[in-house]
């Protein structure tokens, strides 16, 4: 056990916790993650892996608050990792412009409290900070690399950009193993259902089964670069085995609209989309980012990293896994243990 590298990810809980955690157990590290003490603390995502790992020691989870310095940097010290992942965020940019502050503050103060901890610990620890593609700005129909400006249109995105220049100074002030991971827009089964793409997946699940008949939206002409989750991570590990800390984008080189999803999926079922589909002007954004697409020539190159799924590929995982979800909905509405007019949280 002693010879096992440790990790600390922060944000163990979300849709890239889980496959990052599971990825680095697989590789045989020990695997810390923090969760934040609330009235409602959802490990659902990664309970399979605290099944499987948590009592033989392997999977550890520790109570800690981003805004908490203190916290993270004791957490730090105790645990003396080997590498640091920093995926926790407010990351929904819809919410960042009605809870600008808690954004700000968790995007900003919290990366910055844990590049202190690193600072002042007598150990060498790698750091990977979670940035967005979002901090783009998609104000012209171009490919975006690492070179690209930066241009945000979101409190998310803003505090996305602080950290990474951060992480930037604190790599060059105090020769720190800190790298930026530039990732475009990744989803998979383990999504939030807010996010649009797994909003429009459960939904359908849900119309197949009868349990939904209507999904109401907001820009259906966004064009995003989607990849799986699963090989976004994969792109994490390898920036932090990579023999110096650089700043990466990673992408699939591909944008599609909203729009597209919605005919690929509701395809998948023999469905057409517009049957069901309606939009109204409370789900867009005060300032909209219209096209994003990303070049991870330098990932391909350097890393020898490549996405796995097609865009194709991962509506059809997505597709299959919410139908099936919703197969157990319908159940429960059969036995009365659901009510038929479940709809999605307004954000």
């Amino acid at each position: 056990m002693s010879n096992n590298k440790v990790a600390l990810i922060t944000g163990i809980t979300g849709q890239d916790g889980y496959y990052l955690s599971k990825l680095l157990l697989e590789k045989d590290y020990v695997v810390h993650g923090t969760v934040r003490r609330s009235s409602n603390i959802n490990t659902d995502r990664i309970d399979p892996l605290i099944s499987e790992y948590s009592s033989d020691g392997r999977l550890i989870l520790h109570y800690s608050d981003l805004l908490d310095s203190s916290s993270l940097s004791s957490l730090v010290n105790l645990i003396q990792p080997d590498e640091i992942y920093n995926l926790a965020a407010q990351s929904h940019v819809n919410v960042s412009f009605k809870n600008p502050i808690f954004t700000t503050q968790v995007g900003t103060l919290g990366a910055l409290s844990i590049m202190e901890a690193i600072r002042y610990s007598d150990k060498k620890i790698k750091f990977y900070q979670a940035s967005s593609s979002e901090m783009f700005g998609g104000e012209e129909k171009t490919m975006l690399s690492e070179e690209s400006p930066l241009i945000p249109k979101s409190p998310y995105a803003a505090s996305k950009i602080f950290a990474h220049h951060m992480a930037q100074i604190y790599r060059d002030s105090y020769d720190l193993f800190m790298t930026n991971g530039i990732l475009f827009n990744h989803e998979s089964p383990k999504r939030g259902e807010t996010f649009v793409t797994r909003k429009i997946t459960k939904a359908l699940g849900r119309i197949v089964h009868g349990i939904q008949s209507k999904l109401t939206l907001g820009n259906l002409e966004a064009s995003r670069d989607w990849g799986f989750a699963g090989d976004y991570v994969e792109g994490m590990y390898l920036m932090m085995q990579y023999d110096v800390p650089e700043d990466w984008v990673l992408a699939t080189g591909e944008t599609h609209t909203v729009k597209e999803f919605l005919d690929i999926a509701f395809k998948t079922v023999n469905l057409n989309w517009e049957e069901y589909v309606k939009t109204s002007e409370k789900y867009f954004r005060p300032n909209e980012v219209d096209y994003l697409l990303g070049d991870s020539s330098k990932a391909r190159e350097v890393l020898n990293w490549k996405p796995s799924v097609d865009f194709k590929g991962l509506v059809k995982i997505m597709v299959e896994h919410d139908i099936n979800e919703a197969k157990k909905d319908f159940t429960l509405l059969k036995d009365n243990l659901i009510s038929p007019t479940w709809e999605y949280p307004k954000l």
